[in-house]
Parts: C-alpha cells; structure tokens; sequence
C-alpha cells in the first residue's frame, strides 16, 4: 500500500524561520507485508553526502492514519542526505499491543527534504511550486499562522 500523507507535528514548527523543519510536511508513506526482505541494500545517493543511522524508534510511538490512532513498536534506519533525514524504514512489530506475524515495513520518504536535492535549493521555500511561484510563497504564510496559534 502507498499513498501520500500531510504529517502534524505542532512541535516542528518554527514560524516559517527555519528552511527544513514544518509544523506540518508531505510524507509518502508505504507499507510492505510481509517484509519483502533487507531493503537496505538498495539505497544509492550516488556521490552527495548520505548516512544510514539506526532510527531511535525501540521505544514506543504513535501511527496516526485517518481517524485511527495505533501505539506502534519497532527498530528501523534513517537515510540522511546533505545533513537531513529524508527516507526512514521502520520494522513494525508491535501495533496496537498485537504482535505482528508477519512484520510489517514502513517506509517513509520526506517529500519536501528529497525535493531540496533534486532541486539542488538551500530550503524548501524556494522550490519551485510552479512556473511561477515557489513553495514558500505558498506555504510559508500558513506555517507561521499555524506556528504561532497552535
């Protein structure tokens, strides 16, 4: 299953200041099962700077999806590129207090974070929205607001 998703994180937001972190982003989520196998070994960044880090995800987090809320459980990796977070793979084994069989793979990518380097931009601000504008022309205005009132 894949699909696109607008992530909240209230506590993200800085006013529209900081060029990589929103209150709320783009996320393109998948979700494998059964895990197809190490996904890890596909990973190409070509010769940009990248890391694979261990996510910190053995503690327990929360999986929002519609109108229902799930208390999740898993290990997974991070792909960092130019010095963010862009894709993270996470293992879920545990959803909703259910013991998953077989696991399941979340993979999540960063829309807004891939975009600045494919675009080869300094912030998500000034990618291109269309011929036009930018994204910041759009969506800066917004995250101030909800910056601010949240």
């Amino acid at each position: 299953m894949a699909y696109v998703e607008p992530s909240v994180r209230p506590d993200d937001g800085r006013y529209g200041e900081n060029p990589n972190r929103f209150q709320q982003h783009y996320q393109f989520q998948v979700i494998l099962k059964p895990d197809p196998g190490n996904r890890r070994k596909s990973i190409s960044t070509r010769s940009r700077p990248s890391a694979l880090t261990r996510a910190n995800t053995t503690s327990a987090s929360w999986k929002i999806t519609g109108n229902s809320c799930h208390l999740c459980l898993g290990t997974g990796w991070e792909v960092w590129l130019d010095g963010q977070e862009i894709t993270q793979f996470t293992y879920f084994q545990q959803v909703g207090g259910v013991m998953l069989d077989p696991v399941a793979v979340e993979i999540t990518y960063g829309l807004e974070r891939i975009l600045i380097g494919l675009h080869n931009v300094k912030a998500a601000w000034d990618l291109p929205w269309n011929d036009s504008i930018t994204y910041g022309q759009v969506r800066r205005q917004e995250e101030f607001e909800h910056s601010k009132y949240i």
